[in-house]
């Protein structure tokens, strides 16, 4: 049984810091959370992460640069490329490499933001998390249901022998994948998969007829001029972020990484947004300037429908499909098994002395409950599969919802909330020349113990403030590293140490910075005007704005 304190439900939620001693080594109270079996080197992680990258998204992208226009559509990529480089090293560094929290075991993205949000910032991530799973899932069925009948041959009306092919190959393919315990038993399908990928963006590139398309348009400096930067630019902002984002599947890649340090991590996440960034460049200008106007959500439809070059593309994305669907099923299965059992994916609850290494236990039927969970999941995501062929504005809403929240505005919420301390005395320095006190950089406080700090950020009610402090949304800011701090100094116990396995070197100790503040608040604007525009995209595109061209999910025209 739990012991005293600690909460029975997932993440960490808002349970006190306790000691739990096993074999005389103090360990987290998260200690439950299962753990990896199997783990991979930097080219299986890096194959893992691409492919939980480059997904349904990629086929979008030449709609949403001929939303965003050509110019500002590829400013956005990279802009969205660094973001998502950036917070997933932001989010693992914090838990894994942070003065603060590096010896507590932190191993999920929940149980982060739970030490400065407490259960608020636990079910906040474990919200949309799930959103962007479980949208991009019933979006994987859907195109296969849309792909692989058209490759066979059977008629585009013809809807019962589509949905069964469906249902057969996902049951055949996709769930046997989803049903594997760890995320390195998935590396060599990941490197199929982002094979197709490069496969994929190559046939675009060769075949998307631009230099017809682009001289009839009367060259490619007349294609900049009209369409450098497009009034929908905010339309293509939401497709890009919801293309980009990965942030809700980083914790499970980087826990399966061998040695994890922050410059193994880095280079995984700089090698895999790099390649990502590249095909999506490649495919988007390429099958943008192949059709421009005409171009559709699915640049696959712009070609014709029994061309059997076209067909072997399909193919190709049918295989992304049916490889990076249980990469999503591994984060669903996460967060089900968080809220449920408290992270205990083995069912170690349910066997005496906690069982023995590689068993498992509980779930239904013959099924333990790992597999049960991932076969229900799977039915979640069939039915609404089954019953509609367009979830347009559904899944863009809810991708834009999931993305904007757990690719920007968590990353930068929980670096400011667990570096609240560090930030109030930042900020107190950026008012001390006003109020006759200035803090140095040798002030901000790295190990937590500074009450100094503490006392004068507390100060901050009492000083001046410019036009500026209100202007940039500092009473925001400040508010956000108060509660920060506050449940950081409520969770954390000085008194006690965790032990720890996580394979961390002395070296990597991530220090916070007034650069990094500035990143995280523009993460947090980057965020909501994320956000805003996903949802924004969708009610343009309702209200008759995009009669010109199909949306983004629209997968079926």
């Amino acid at each position: 049984p739990p012991s005293p304190g600690m909460s029975p439900m997932g993440g960490g939620g808002d349970m006190q810091s306790v000691q739990i001693e096993n074999n005389g080594v103090l360990q987290s109270p998260t200690s439950n959370v299962s753990k990896p079996h199997k783990q991979s080197g930097l080219g299986g992680a890096s194959a893992n992460l691409v492919n939980s990258i480059v997904g349904a998204g990629i086929i979008g992208i030449p709609y949403a640069l001929r939303e965003s226009g050509l110019v500002a559509g590829l400013f956005l990529l990279v802009l969205v490329s660094w973001l998502t480089d950036k917070s997933l090293r932001v989010i693992v560094g914090l838990a894994s490499f942070h003065p603060k929290l590096k010896n507590r075991d932190v191993r999920t993205f929940e149980e982060l933001a739970s030490y400065p949000f407490g259960k608020l910032g636990n079910n906040f991530i474990l919200l949309n998390m799930f959103v962007m799973a479980y949208g991009a899932m019933v979006a994987y069925l859907l195109i296969i249901k849309d792909t692989v009948p058209s490759i066979v041959g059977v008629p585009e009306n013809a809807r019962f022998e589509r949905t069964l092919i469906m249902i057969a190959t996902s049951i055949t393919i996709m769930l046997p994948l989803s049903m594997q315990r760890d995320m390195a038993s998935l590396a060599v399908t990941s490197v199929f998969s982002v094979f197709a990928d490069v496969l994929l963006v190559g046939f675009i590139a060769s075949y998307a007829p631009i230099e017809e398309t682009v001289e009839e348009a009367g060259g490619l400096a007349e294609v900049l001029k009209k369409d450098s930067v497009n009034p929908t630019l905010f339309i293509g902002l939401g497709i890009l972020s919801t293309a980009m984002a990965c942030q809700h599947s980083a914790f499970i890649v980087s826990g399966s990484l061998e040695n994890k340090t922050m410059n193994r991590w880095a280079k995984v996440t700089g090698f895999s947004i790099t390649i990502s960034a590249i095909l999506c460049m490649i495919l988007g200008v390429a099958g943008y300037l192949g059709f421009l106007e005409e171009t559709q959500g699915d640049v696959l439809n712009n070609f014709e429908h029994d061309s059997f070059i076209a067909n072997v593309a399909r193919l190709l994305l049918a295989m992304t499909m049916f490889f990076t669907y249980p990469m999503e099923s591994f984060v669903a299965r996460h967060v089900m098994v968080q809220l449920v059992h408290n992270g205990d994916m083995d069912g170690k609850d349910l066997m005496p002395g906690g069982g023995t290494e590689g068993q498992e236990a509980g779930g239904f039927f013959c099924f333990n409950r790992r597999k049960t969970w991932t076969t229900a999941i799977y039915l979640l995501t069939l039915f609404p599969a089954l019953l509609v062929d367009d979830l347009g504005p559904v899944l863009s809403i809810t991708g834009s919802f999931g993305g904007g929240c757990i690719a920007y505005m968590g990353p930068g919420l929980c670096y400011i909330g667990v570096n609240g301390e560090e930030f109030l005395a930042w900020v107190r320095g950026l008012l001390g020349s006003r109020n006759g006190d200035i803090v140095t950089e040798a002030d901000l406080p790295v190990e937590g113990n500074a009450g100094n700090v503490m006392t004068t950020a507390d100060s901050l009610a009492g000083m001046k403030k410019p036009f500026w402090w209100y202007l940039l949304g500092f009473p925001i800011w400040t508010r956000i590293a108060i509660i920060g701090r506050d449940n950081m100094n409520k969770k954390i116990d000085s008194t006690y140490e965790y032990g720890s396995d996580i394979d961390t070197h002395d070296g990597d100790v991530m220090v916070p910075s007034r650069g990094e503040f500035l990143t995280a608040i523009f993460f947090v604007c980057f965020g909501v005007v994320s956000l805003i525009a996903g949802v924004g995209s969708n009610i343009y595109e309702q209200l008759g704005g995009g009669d010109e061209g199909e949306g983004y999910y629209d997968q079926n025209q």
